[in-house]
C-alpha cells in the first residue's frame, strides 16, 4: 500500500517510516527541509519538499495514497497570528486533501486533552482536527492522545542550572502527570498503520508512565547530579519565564493554558476514565536521558 507520512523525520516519524518499509509498503514522506531529503531515501522512503500550509502542496503529497499519518508540526515564529489560526490552516487542508484523494486510512497524533475541545492551549487545534476528520463518515480514521512527552522535561534543564528548581504552573495537587516517550507512541502508531485494524472514527491512549511531579523532580534531577525540587508556578510567572525564553506570546499563552488544564484536572480527566496499557519507557529510564542531556548542556557552557 501506498503510505504519505507527514512530520518529516522526527522521533515518532522516523520509526514509523522504518517499520512501513520493513513491512513492505511504499511511503513519501512529507517534510519542510530538502536536506532531510537524502535521509529519506537513504531509509528507502520517497521525501516530498513543500509546507504544509501550502493547499496545492499537500493535496499534490497525498495524491496516490492509501493511508497518511497526520501531523500539525509546531510553529514558533508565529508573529501577528494566532496559535489556533495556524493550526486551523494546516488541518483545513490536511482534511481537505483526504477528501479530495479518497484516502481510506488516516492516523493523526493528536493529544492528550483533546476531549475539552478548547481551553487547552496548543492542544486545541488538535481537538480541531478530531472533530473533522470525524465528520468524514467514508475515512477510516484514528485518533491517537498521546499523554505529556517526558521530553517536554528537557526543556526545564535551564531552571535546573540556573535555578536549582524545576517545575511548571501545575504539580501542586495530588494528581500524577501522564508520562510518554516518543518511542512507545511510535510503537502504537506504527503498529496500528501496518495492521489497519480501525474502522469508522475512533480514540486510543498512549502513555508510558503515571507520576507526581514531586517524583519527576526526583528522579531527573538526582540523574543529572543535582537534587532539587518541583516548584509550582503562578499562571503569570509562567508566562513571563516563556516570553523571557524568547517564546511567541501566543505560544507561551498556549502553554500556560496548557499548565492550568492540567492543574485543574481538565487535560487528564477523560485519561483517567479510559486508562490504557503503559508502554515500556519508565520514569527511571528518562532520567538516564535526561542526565545526559544535562551534562552535555553543562559541555557546551
Amino acid at each position: 500500500m501506498n503510505y504519505v507520512i507527514t512530520g518529516s523525520l522526527g522521533h515518532i516519524s522516523k520509526p514509523i517510516v522504518q517499520q512501513l518499509i520493513a513491512s513492505g509498503h511504499q511511503v513519501s514522506v512529507v517534510t519542510s527541509n530538502p536536506e532531510r531529503v537524502k535521509d529519506m531515501e537513504a531509509l528507502q522512503a520517497k521525501g516530498l519538499v513543500g509546507s504544509v500550509e501550502d493547499s496545492g502542496f499537500v493535496n499534490g503529497a497525498f495524491s496516490g495514497a492509501d493511508v497518511v499519518y497526520l501531523m500539525v508540526p509546531p510553529k514558533w515564529a508565529l508573529v501577528n497570528e494566532e496559535w489556533i489560526d495556524y493550526q486551523k490552516r494546516v488541518v483545513d487542508n490536511y482534511v481537505q486533501s483526504v477528501v479530495a484523494n479518497q484516502i481510506q486510512y488516516v492516523a493523526l497524533l493528536s493529544s492528550i486533552g483533546a476531549h475539552m475541545g478548547s481551553g487547552a492551549g496548543p492542544i486545541d487545534g488538535l481537538a480541531y482536527a478530531e472533530q473533522k476528520l470525524a465528520s468524514l463518515k467514508q475515512v477510516n480514521v484514528k485518533a491517537f492522545r498521546p499523554s505529556y512527552f517526558f521530553y517536554n522535561l528537557f526543556g526545564m534543564i535551564p531552571l535546573l542550572k540556573n535555578m536549582n528548581i524545576v517545575g511548571s504552573n501545575f504539580g501542586n495537587t495530588d494528581e500524577k502527570l501522564v508520562l510518554v516517550h516518543t518511542s512507545d507512541i511510535a510503537e502504537v502508531i506504527g503498529n496500528a498503520l501496518v495492521n489497519l485494524d480501525f474502522k469508522g472514527f475512533s480514540v486510543q491512549y498512549i502513555a508510558s508512565d503515571e507520576r507526581h511531579p514531586n517524583e519527576i523532580a526526583e528522579a531527573i534531577t538526582k540523574a543529572a547530579g543535582k537534587p532539587a525540587p518541583w516548584v509550582t508556578f503562578t499562571d503569570e510567572q509562567a508566562l513571563q519565564g516563556m516570553i523571557q525564553s524568547q517564546l511567541p506570546p501566543t505560544v507561551a499563552k498556549g502553554y500556560v493554558a496548557l499548565g492550568k488544564g492540567i492543574r485543574e484536572g481538565n487535560i487528564q480527566a477523560d485519561y483517567w476514565k479510559n486508562r490504557p496499557g503503559l508502554g515500556k519507557v519508565k520514569l527511571v529510564d528518562f532520567a538516564k536521558e535526561f542526565a545526559v542531556a544535562y551534562q552535555s548542556a553543562d559541555a557546551k557552557q
